[in-house]
Formats: structure tokens, sequence, C-alpha cells
């Protein structure tokens, strides 16, 4: 399904989109006499509005960013959807929920409803960030905070995951695949007739591996890669879901690779473990949620999910 030209209803119900604005769009933004063109903006000459849903975690609900318009959810009307609807001129329902495991997906998160209730025959396109409570995220950084000055030079928090042998964190990662599978299948169930985007997580720790111990990233120096490499397991177990369950992939983290926790202020996009009120620590601020909207509309613009 391409969702750049203009929708018309198959006989399906389905919205048939040809791939001639795709190509033109894709020939401009790649060649440097119509990089302007493409850097103006998308392509849309849709008449009628497309349906867009966007489901998921505080990844994508944008916690702290300016303006938050769900004080229950942490939602930010500048978070990655929003700005997405905006480029797009999409009609957007916004259920993403600070918090939210694949359990929120299918079941009420506190007082919010289940996010696949936003669902429905006339839902176009879907976006789904999700996971990364499921790994437990906030707790296993505060677990590894926690042991850093047991050895600040080393790795405690990795020797602590793997002291029995086994990776524990990867092992919680393959132990999500399924509950993904699940969602992905809940999701073609609810939107039979939707593009579905899984949108990864970008990059929070330096890709290289050189931490930056500090009172504001309280970390071991050794445990840098560790988590970095946790993180790729993730990503790289959500790609594949997707992709085996019929959705597209969307990578989030190599378009923010040099811009992670560790950056001096204004050249970072994910805040730090000990974040300036009122972003959330270890989360984008808005630089990070402009980065991520602007790389998943430019997947849909021109075509390209990157596995």
């Amino acid at each position: 399904m391409d969702l750049n030209s203009e929708p018309t209803k198959g006989t399906s119900g389905r919205r048939g989109l040809s791939r001639g604005a795709t190509v033109a769009c894709c020939a401009m933004a790649l060649s440097a006499a119509g990089a302007t063109a493409a850097s103006a903006g998308p392509i849309s000459t849709a008449r009628t509005p497309v349906n867009y849903v966007a489901l998921g975690d505080s990844y994508a609900s944008g916690p702290g960013i300016p303006t938050q318009v769900d004080a229950a959810c942490a939602r930010s009307d500048q978070n990655y959807p929003s700005l997405l609807a905006a480029a797009r001129n999409w009609r957007l329902t916004d259920v993403s929920c600070s918090g939210a495991t694949t359990t929120a997906l299918a079941g009420p998160q506190g007082s919010q409803p289940p996010q696949l209730d936003a669902l429905g025959a006339d839902t176009d396109v879907v976006t789904l960030t999700i996971g990364g409570n499921d790994l437990g995220f906030s707790s296993n950084l505060a677990t590894c905070a926690g042991l850093t000055s047991k050895d600040p030079t080393g790795n405690p928090c990795q020797t602590f995951f793997t002291s029995d042998g086994t990776d524990r964190l990867a092992q919680r990662v393959d132990d999500i695949a399924p509950r993904i599978t699940a969602a992905l299948d809940a999701v073609r169930q609810r939107a039979p007739y939707a593009e579905v985007l899984v949108v990864g997580y970008p990059d929070l720790f330096p890709d290289d591996g050189v931490g930056c111990t500090s009172s504001a990233v309280p970390l071991a120096a050794g445990d840098f890669a560790y988590l970095r490499d946790t993180e790729k397991k993730l990503n790289a177990m959500l790609a594949d879901r997707a992709a085996a369950n019929g959705a597209r992939y969307v990578d989030t983290y190599s378009p923010t690779v040099g811009h992670d926790m560790c950056k001096a202020a204004g050249e970072r996009w994910i805040e730090p473990l000990v974040a300036p009120a009122p972003i959330a620590p270890a989360h984008p601020n808005a630089q990070g949620q402009q980065a991520m909207a602007a790389t998943v509309e430019r997947a849909v613009r021109c075509g390209t999910y990157r596995r």
C-alpha cells in the first residue's frame, strides 16, 4: 500500500493508492535538483482524509514535551504521531500512552480503554511503538544505575543480568516476540485494510559503546555497550516480527545515532537518566520526536521501510 498518492476506494473497501507519486517523490528526494522540493514537505493530493491511528508507549506519546494534552498518558501534541499527521494532512487518533505494554493494547491501562478500540475497518494507517515496557526498560536502567557504585569502570549491570550464565535481558526479548506477533494479529483483525508500521526505538546510548558515566548518566563505563546491544536486539526482534506478520518496520535507530543521551544539551535527542524537568529521563525530547517523525514520514513518502 503506497501512502503518497490519491486514495480511492477499491472493491474490497481498502483504499487503493497508485505508485506513481511515490516514484516521482523518491526521484526528487534522491536528486540534487529536487532536494529543495523534497524538503519542502510531502506531496499530498488526497481528497478523502486518511484515517491514522497511533498506538504505543511513551516513546510515541512524548512525556514531558510541551504541550501535554493528556495527563493520564503523558501525551504531547508534538509527539511523532502528531507531527507525522500534520505533515501528511492525515486525520489522527492518538491513543499512545506512557507505560503501555503489549497487554495494554487489548486490555485497559488504568482508566484508559484498550488501545485497539481505536481501530476499525476505516483505519488506513497504524503506527505501533511497543515492547520497551515489556522488556522493563525503566526498571532495568534503575537497576543498572544502582549497581554503578560497585564497579564504575566495569560492567556490573551486565554481570547482574548474566550471573546465571544466561543473558536474562536477551531472553526477555525472545519472550516478547510472540506478544508482538499477537499484537500485530490483533491490529490486523481490527483494521484489516490498514498499512501497519512498526516504529522502532531511537538510539539511547553511544553507538560506539563508549560511555559517559556521570551524575546525569550514572551507568558504569562497561555497561553502555551491553545496554546498546540489548536495545539493538529489541529493535531487531521488532523488525523480524513486522516482516513475518505483514507489517513494515521503520528504523529510527540509525537516523538518531550521534544524538544519544551522552551528548550535550542541544545535540542530544534523548535525555539522560537524570533529566531536567519536565522532560522524561531516557526518552526522546522535542528534537528526538521531530527526528522520529521525519524518519517515519520519509519512509511513508518514499515507500522505503528499512529492516
